[in-house]
């Protein structure tokens, strides 16, 4: 099992390291992040909640780590964000189960208390 907890925390650690180096490409990034994820026409959980199913499909598990919590973070349930994944699954066929599986794990550790 993986320890997403402890992945997000180091991704964050090195997120960071990177904006060292490359300041203004992360910092050009980072106002893209927010731009694009911030509430409009979607909210903010409807966004993440699309996030996730596009991490699953493209098989980033980094990615998977940060929009679950975000998408928990915005207010998400379980069964939203296990209905995003299933939707993943349809886009993304069998290698999506792999994926998808891995934000169910994350999400569960999220929320564990």
């Amino acid at each position: 099992m993986a320890d997403h907890i402890e992945n997000l925390t180091h991704f964050m650690k090195t997120h960071q390291d990177l904006g060292k180096s490359c300041p203004k490409v992360m910092q050009a990034f980072g106002g893209l992040h927010v731009a694009a994820i911030k509430d409009g026409a979607l909210s903010t959980k409807h966004k993440e909640l699309i996030s996730v199913a596009i991490s699953v499909v493209v098989k980033c598990h980094v990615c998977i780590d940060v929009h679950v919590k975000g998408a928990l973070t915005a207010g998400a349930t379980k069964e939203e964000i296990s209905e995003a994944i299933g939707v993943a699954i349809l886009m993304g066929g069998g290698p999506a189960t792999v994926y998808g599986a891995l934000a169910i794990e994350a999400m569960n550790q999220f929320t564990e208390k």
